[in-house]
């Protein structure tokens, strides 16, 4: 392979602008120029590292001659639905809460201007911190201690993110207020239907059992939608320095937010859960029962009928992995292992399981 010097136009623009080989979603030309002239103090040529990409939305890296790091963040490539991968309302989303106590990273600009980058995208600043995926990250970074101040940490923020006041915040308008579960119920059944591999009954009557047992919600919060530790970043200690994305997030019950974190928890004491990407199994890491006792102490909040949220969360699991399940038979995401299909489909028929199981028990 020649190490030369490109006879290409694009090749020589990629080279002078610091973008790697392999950066997808980012023009090499354009997006430099814009950081330049947008981004406060930054210093060209700028280098890109991709920390994720694909079907989710891109999160890169950007490090520019000083040595000084940011993230820029924009849609997938090939997406569709502008609203499923909203730059701006992430945006706005992240600048709302600057001023409150919930940890996020600074924005530092949001290009709306499609011929930059054919695409919105925003930057903020990098924040230096762990993300824990799994039980060797969390190893690795934390010893018996840090886990107990992480998970102690974990609960305390989300009971600072459904305690932000939406009026200093402004997002009183980032979505509707009331009916919070109904909505979710009827926008992840429509989901459901559309991505169903197989008849799954267990779906179904779970829907219908949530349907007719939802709880009166009280007022609106913040929700995250997709809490958990993995979507935070935590110090040496195990604090939590910032909460990341928040693609879904809405108004609504904030019970919701409880519940889900359940079911993406699996502590040393506790039973499996159909998800089983938890990182928390060490010693240290509390059980799940700590983890709702701590959300009740510091929020205020009953949580009487927090069994109502698990079932839900389990239930709205279900629908999420049987659509990423839908791709991967589709060969969407790339050729996959009979034996990783087959495990991702038990995974589906688990959380449908144990979101039946659980509401049926309300009875």
């Amino acid at each position: 392979m020649s190490h030369g010097p490109s006879s290409d136009p694009d090749d020589r623009r990629l080279e002078s602008s610091g973008v790697g080989a392999g950066t997808a979603g980012i023009d090499p030309v354009r997006v430099p120029e814009w950081l330049a002239a947008n981004v406060r103090g930054t210093s060209p040529p700028f280098t890109f590292s991709p920390i994720t990409g694909g079907h989710s939305n891109i999160t890169v890296t950007v490090t520019d001659a000083d040595g000084r790091r940011f993230v820029l963040r924009r849609p997938p490539l090939g997406h569709v639905l502008a609203s499923a991968h909203d730059m701006e309302r992430e945006h706005r989303i992240l600048s709302g809460l600057q001023g409150s106590d919930v940890p996020v990273p600074p924005v530092l600009g949001l290009c709306s201007d499609p011929d930059v980058n054919g695409v919105p995208f925003y930057v903020m600043e990098h924040v230096d911190g762990h993300v824990l995926r799994d039980v060797e990250a969390a190893a690795a970074v934390l010893d018996a201690a840090g886990r107990d101040r992480a998970s102690r940490s974990l609960v305390d923020t989300l009971a600072r993110i459904h305690a932000v006041d939406l009026g200093a915040a402004g997002l009183t308008e980032l979505g509707r207020h009331e009916g919070y579960v109904e909505r979710q119920l009827r926008r992840w059944y429509a989901q459901w239907d559309q991505g169903r591999t197989r008849d799954l009954p267990a779906v179904d009557r779970a829907h219908d059992l949530l349907l007719e047992r939802i709880p009166e919600q009280g007022p609106a919060t913040i929700v995250h939608g997709d809490y958990r530790l993995d979507n935070c970043m935590v110090d040496d200690d195990g604090e939590v320095v910032a909460v990341l994305d928040w693609e879904i997030c809405t108004l609504g019950d904030p019970l919701a937010d409880l519940g889900l974190l359940q079911v993406y928890w699996t502590g040393p004491g506790d039973g499996a859960s159909a998800w089983t990407g938890s990182a928390t199994e060490l010693d240290g890491f509390w059980d799940r029962s700590e983890l709702a006792r701590r959300y009740a102490e510091v929020s205020g909040r009953d949580i009487a009928q927090l069994d109502f949220y698990v079932a839900f969360a389990y239930w709205k699991l279900a629908c999420i992995l049987e659509g990423v399940f839908s791709r991967y038979l589709g060969g969407a995401l790339g050729e996959q292992d009979p034996e990783f299909l087959d495990g991702f489909r038990r995974q589906v028929d688990d959380a449908a399981a144990a979101a039946e199981r659980l509401v049926e028990e309300m009875s």
